[in-house]
């Protein structure tokens, strides 16, 4: 096993040191361990009022990118050394944005302004602009409601950029695979995973043995249908026959003809539905968006 700098004695020593200098409840802390593999320091802060980070040496902008999503007014609970010891001292993360972590240490965030629930069909306006045209917000908390995605989920996302990143922030203790053919999607894709502030999205160019060697088996799968998609069912079927499947389209055809496919790889228990949103406009008219069919099933049936 590797062996990690942040043990369980040394994370109780770091909080008995706040517990013991400070007057911030840690009933309700949440530990995050950026020093690991796949941890997403923003979406944790947004959705906790204390957050107990450990993180190495060389981070640069951490504060800068908790400042650039909105959180510059979270405090800063904190000491200049890398143990538990010393002087605390307390800052807004907006008064910080031109200071890194200058060694491994714990520190609390604390927002007072948490959420503390997940962000389910977030509007438009909060992704990065560029190549991709967004899903609607309400068509994809529906999405994300018949993915039933879980904090440890390794998904798959194909073609669903916005999902892929939704998802990544659900999932926070999982990986997300995103995949996209076009690479000015890709480039908007990476834009919104560092703006998000996301560690667990791994971006690749397609499905096959090859690029998916060092990813997770998923145990769920998004896809927008495309000439693909059968390719791309037949390998995610064979690594995992007992995956969850959600399939996007706006091709009546595709619709009519999925359950036949999904059976054709194992996937039963298939459920076809239609999703219509219309927007009051400021003629005092509704304008209809696109109304895709969402259909899901499920492996091993």
């Amino acid at each position: 096993m590797e062996q990690q700098i942040f043990t369980n004695e040394v994370i109780l020593s770091w909080l008995q040191y706040y517990a013991g200098n400070t007057s911030i409840d840690l009933e309700h802390v949440k530990i995050i361990d950026i020093t690991k593999k796949n941890k997403n320091i923003i979406p944790t802060v947004e959705a906790h009022k204390t957050t107990m980070v450990f993180t190495n040496a060389g981070v640069d902008d951490i504060f800068y990118r908790l400042w650039t999503v909105g959180l510059g007014e979270c405090e800063v609970w904190y000491n200049e050394g890398s143990e538990p010891s010393g002087t605390i001292y307390n800052k807004k993360v907006k008064d910080m944005i031109n200071r890194g972590i200058n060694a491994s240490a714990g520190m609390l965030i604390i927002n007072p302004n948490a959420r503390n629930t997940a962000k389910i069909g977030m509007g438009n306006d909060l992704f990065k602009k560029g190549s991709i045209h967004y899903v609607g917000s309400e068509i994809r908390a529906v999405i994300l409601n018949k993915m039933m995605l879980d904090t440890q989920d390794d998904i798959c996302v194909i073609g669903g950029e916005s999902i892929a990143i939704e998802a990544a922030i659900i999932a926070a203790e999982g990986t997300v695979i995103a995949v996209e053919y076009n690479g000015a999607d890709r480039d908007t894709l990476e834009d919104n995973v560092g703006h998000f502030g996301l560690q667990n999205v791994k971006i690749i160019d397609h499905v096959d043995e090859e690029t998916m060697k060092d990813c997770p088996v998923p145990s769920v799968v998004f896809m927008v249908a495309s000439a693909s998609m059968e390719k791309e069912l037949e390998y995610l079927t064979k690594i995992n026959p007992e995956i969850h499947v959600v399939i996007y389209t706006l091709d009546f055809q595709v619709a009519a003809g999925a359950e036949a496919i999904l059976n054709r790889f194992g996937i039963g228990d298939v459920d076809t539905l239609q999703i219509s949103v219309s927007r009051l406009g400021s003629n005092h008219t509704f304008k209809a968006q696109p109304a895709p069919w969402i259909i899901t099933g499920h492996g091993g049936q």
